[in-house]
């Protein structure tokens, strides 16, 4: 009797929430990739994953002087505690009427730890991004000694004004001067830079992504009935608190995906997996429609990206010319950076495709993550003679439709010629 009651529950919770998911994974590589490590669905609240990195030998004769950087602030904390309280107040109703199972107390436990560690900021920089931006200040400098070594020359870090970025660049540079006290750096901010070091897309391109995202969001039918039997037991009766089932499952992944970035256990593990893949494909495709070189919207996006790489090429150029820089350094946000590879014409990540194709081909955890970076590399001959390579999140990175000299390396000359590599 017990037996048939469970079975009977089950298939009244499956009328009232819906029926098992219909979802195709649009790549079962993405799929595998997120369960590998579930923090990677929130794409761009995902941290910096590093892996060994491989240096090409440089052509004969020539050598490292200068350092282009842009970098995203590292992990913050998200946007969202009315979400957090919202969840928060669903289970906490359904635990006074004695809804919730283990799984349930446990979500309302953790829900209300990530809302305390939150703490009324939104978007502050945690522990963890501190700790991605002083690593990677590390690593730039083992990698590049010789270009911070050389005499007379100085390091200058500009910030956007957004506190997380300010802090990320204090975590990176001083980890610098503690691994070389003499190095002569200057800092600054303000809203002359954030013109350029700061960039968004426009209303109109923002109108058309969420049109383009929405449509895909009609073809999903996500599980409703798994996370349902997990949190309550009673999912019927739980009807009462949980009005609308997406959108609480909306609310887990929200409050799930910065967990990462706090140090936490994964909240995500309470979803069904389908509804992660949902949410992390609508926001995957979100990002490269609205930031990167879209066959949809890339020529609206990528021209807001001029100011930033006028600025770049200036101060190469001087850098070039005067002998006396050892380092750019820029701290800024996710959007212009991905616009800004995606101008320059990185391959992988600034690649042309339609938003069907980038559901398939574009990994935003990988291409957008916490302290995403970008570091152009100068060498020079004694002839004079200036190349230039492509560090994308540290790694070697070809230009789409130019040949390089040799290996990763290409005439500075050539690539000023074919700046905007968006249109190759």
């Amino acid at each position: 009797m017990k037996r048939s009651i469970i079975i009977f529950t089950l298939l009244v919770s499956a009328l009232v929430y819906g029926q098992e998911s219909n979802v195709q994974f649009q790549n079962p590589e993405f799929a595998r990739l997120l369960k590998e490590n579930i923090a990677r669905a929130g794409n761009n609240t995902h941290c910096y994953e590093w892996n060994p990195i491989h240096d090409t030998k440089a052509p004969k004769g020539y050598k490292p002087f200068y350092i282009s950087h842009y970098g995203r602030h590292g992990a913050r904390s998200n946007w969202g505690e009315a979400q957090y309280n919202a969840l928060i107040d669903i289970l906490k109703a359904a635990k006074e009427d004695g809804l919730l199972t283990a799984s349930g107390d446990s979500l309302l436990n953790e829900v209300i730890h990530v809302n305390a560690t939150h703490n009324g900021m939104n978007g502050r920089l945690t522990r963890m991004g501190c700790e991605e931006h002083s690593k990677l200040a590390g690593r730039m400098y083992a990698r590049y000694k010789k270009v911070f070594k050389r005499k007379g020359t100085s390091v200058r870090a500009i910030s956007s004004i957004v506190p997380r970025c300010i802090v990320s660049m204090t975590a990176f540079t001083g980890n610098l001067k503690a691994l070389d006290p003499k190095m002569d750096i200057s800092w600054d901010c303000g809203e002359t830079y954030q013109k350029y070091i700061s960039n968004d897309p426009t209303e109109e391109i923002w109108k058309e992504v969420r049109r383009i995202r929405d449509s895909i969001d009609a073809t999903y039918r996500p599980d409703t009935v798994q996370v349902m039997n997990l949190l309550f037991n009673d999912p019927v009766a739980a009807k009462k608190h949980v009005k609308n089932v997406e959108r609480f499952e909306r609310y887990i992944f929200e409050a799930g995906v910065v967990t990462d970035a706090f140090e936490m256990k994964p909240i995500l593990r309470f979803l069904p997996f389908d509804a992660i893949y949902k949410w992390f494909e609508l926001s995957n495709v979100y990002l490269y429609l609205g930031q990167c070189n879209s066959k949809e919207l890339g020529h609206l996006r990528m021209p807001l990206s001029e100011p930033l790489v006028n600025d770049i090429v200036t101060k190469a150029d001087e850098a070039i010319a005067s002998g006396k820089q050892a380092a750019d350094l820029r701290f800024g946000h996710d959007y212009p950076a991905l616009a800004l590879v995606s101008y320059l014409g990185l391959e992988g990540v600034g690649d042309r495709m339609t938003a069907e194709e980038a559901r398939s081909n574009w990994f935003a955890p990988f291409n957008v993550p916490f302290a995403v970076n970008l570091q152009m590399v100068f060498y020079r001959n004694r002839k004079g003679d200036v190349l230039v390579k492509f560090l994308f999140n540290e790694k070697e990175t070809l230009l789409r439709g130019l040949d390089p000299v040799e290996g990763p390396y290409y005439r500075w000359s050539t690539v000023k010629d074919n700046i905007k590599g968006y249109l190759r």
